[in-house]
This record gives C-alpha cells, structure tokens and sequence, in this order.
C-alpha cells in the first residue's frame, strides 16, 4: 500500500499580525520573540482553553492563555521537553531523563502573583534514562503509555523498572536502545493505544535515516499490521471525529488516513515541519519547526517547498483547510514537539524548585479526619 495525496494550494493564508512577545532567553543563547495573531487571544477565549507547547531544543514548556486582547506567555525550563499527555486534572511531560507527572491544585491558583485558574504542580517524576521519549497520552484507565524511541517500543511503568516495554513492531527484532526505526507517534482509540508512526520498516541502528524522505509508516498497535507506507516522515497519528489524521512533517501536511485504501488526503499545507497536533471542534492546533539545515534534514520535500520556513503554532480549520490564526517565533526558538489544548482559561505550571511547594500539601480526605 501507499500513501496517496490529494493535490492542495501551496498558498498560506496569511493572518494579520497582532502583539509581539518578549520571552526571555533560550537554552540556545537567543532571546525568545514571538508574534501572533490578532485574532488568536479571541480564539482561545471562544473555546475557553489554553495551550501546552514542549520545544526541546530550547528547553522550555510553554503556556498561552488568552489575556484581553492579546495572550500571557509563560516559560517553563525543560531539558528536552518532548511529549504532553493529559488527562482530568494530570499533565504528564516526557523530558531527556524522566517523565514529569502534574496534578491541578486549583486552591493555589489564586495565591499566585498574578493569579491563576488553573495551577498544575509536579507531583511525581519517574526516571527513564534516555530513551529518547516521543508522544505520550493516557488510556482509558488512566495508564500513561509512552512512545519509547530509542527502544522502539511502546511502554508503559512499573515500579521496579525504568520503563515497562508492552509492544513493538513486528520487524524489529529485539529490544535495543539502537532507534532502529524512528517510532514517535501515538493514537489513542476508545482508551486504548491503536495507531502509530514510524520513520522506516527497519532493523538496524539508525536505519531509518536512509529513506527518510519517504520511507514513513503507519501501523495498527493490535494487528501489528503496517497500515500505510510512503510517508515522509509521518508523526503525531490522532483519532478525532470518527477520523484517523496524521502529520506528514517531511511535507508540512495534515492529512485524513482512508483506511480501508491505504491512502492519505492532504487536507492542510504548512510552511513548516508539522509535528505536534491537538483538536478542538473544528480547529486543529498544530506546531511547525524551521528544520535546520543538516544532513538529518536534507532531501526533504518541505526544505524545497519553503526555503524560508516557520516555527509556531498554526491554527487550521479542519473543515476547509484554511489557516485562521497563528502564533510565530521571530527567534529563540526554532523547533516544536508536542501541542496540547487545555480546558483553562488561565493556565500556570509550577517549577520544581518553586517555593510555593514548600507549604502546599494535597492529601486524601480521609488524612485529616
């Protein structure tokens, strides 16, 4: 089988541009700018929510909530911050050495200088070594399962181990800390993991890297069947409106997968690398990287589409594959991992080191009987 697109416009729609951000400075030594839309403060205040952006080039998770007539930005440092679980009041955050687990405590919120709705504080952080982790989510049950990459597995935790392995793909041979096909993405259906992305059908160390243009698939977990092939460099697979879409970042595309066919549509173009994805009725809210200029990259259809490409968040309505805002970096940060819409309006994740978590304490009810 192969992957199929649909003919698109190359055009971007532009949208007008509202504030710039001043956001400090990256683990990369340049200051963090950033533009966005004028509309994009009024989106997020339709839909009530805020975003949750990893960028782990530069080191931070970020938070945007709308704010009046523009957003609030806040940086949080990450090492490697990758993927972005959540689920009823917990937030997980795969990093370069450990999975970070937040619970809300919406009573700190307001202690907060500002303010804030919705506070999430560090609960727990399980020490995975680096393994290179990839897209996460939650089951059904509440079970965090983990693309492990450099293992190429799917994983999950236990309490004796770094990590718990609980499936592979069926061509890779043995478990090896190798990145012997590239797994990064995971989609979850009816609480369950079900589709996943990989960068080649391959078995040895790295050998993905030598077809990556197009050697891209995508896999049913429960067959362990190879579902599509063809793709370039296919990541952040989602089941949404009865719908099986993927990002192809080696061509800045949504598409929408025909699984009976094997074949792919393209329902969005980007001026970007596309890979972190999340919905919200008719919006999909998807980041872009600039991709730099390096042997890993080069072939890449996207690298000659877009010579001058974007990093940020582009909004797309799902429904005519436009683009009805965005949210750009001018400098600082280049590249993006995971995007997640939070239902908060005023979104705040507490550092670590934070004094605050000197004297907050959540404990079972039955504790203080």
């Amino acid at each position: 089988m192969s992957a199929k697109n649909a003919e698109k416009t190359d055009a971007i729609d532009e949208a007008d541009a509202g504030p710039v951000h001043d956001a400090g400075e990256s683990l990369i030594g340049v200051p963090i700018h950033a533009v966005e839309s004028s509309n994009l403060s009024a989106i997020m205040h339709q839909i009530e929510s805020s975003l949750l952006v990893s960028t782990y080039e530069a080191g931070k998770v970020m938070t945007l909530s709308p704010a009046g007539d523009t957003c609030h930005l806040s940086f949080h440092s990450m090492e490697k911050a990758m993927g972005i679980a959540r689920k009823a009041g917990r937030i997980a955050i795969g990093s370069k050495r450990a999975v970070w687990k937040y619970h809300r405590v919406q009573s700190l919120g307001p202690k907060l200088d500002p303010p804030v709705t919705d506070c999430f504080v560090p609960f727990q952080a399980r020490y995975t070594g680096n393994i290179d982790v990839h897209e996460m989510s939650f089951d059904g049950d509440g079970e965090l399962w983990i693309v492990n990459t450099r293992f190429g597995c799917l994983s999950t935790f236990d309490e004796t181990s770094n990590f718990l392995p609980r499936w592979k793909p069926h061509f890779v041979s043995k478990l090896a800390p190798e990145d012997r096909c590239h797994l990064n993405g995971l989609a979850m259906r009816d609480g369950k993991p079900t589709y996943v992305t990989a960068l080649g059908e391959t078995d040895t160390k790295g050998g993905w890297r030598a077809n990556k243009a197009s050697g891209g698939i995508l896999m049913d977990v429960e067959s362990n069947e190879i579902m599509v092939r063809g793709l370039s460099m296919p990541h952040s697979p989602r089941w949404y409106r009865d719908k099986l879409w993927v990002l192809e970042s080696g061509e800045g595309t949504l598409s929408v997968v025909d699984i009976e066919q094997g074949t792919t549509e393209v329902v969005a173009k980007m001026p970007g690398f596309t890979r972190g994805i999340s919905f919200y009725k008719n919006l999909a809210f998807i980041g872009l990287s600039q991709v730099r200029e390096s042997a890993l990259f080069s072939g890449l259809p996207i690298i000659e589409r877009y010579p001058d490409r974007k990093c940020g968040v582009w909004v797309i309505d799902i429904t005519t594959g436009k683009t009805v805002s965005r949210l750009e970096f001018t400098s600082g940060v280049r590249e993006l991992f995971a995007v997640e819409v939070v239902p908060s309006t005023s979104l705040h994740l507490l550092d670590a080191s934070d004094d605050n978590l000197l004297n907050t304490f959540v404990l079972n009810q039955q504790a203080l009987l």
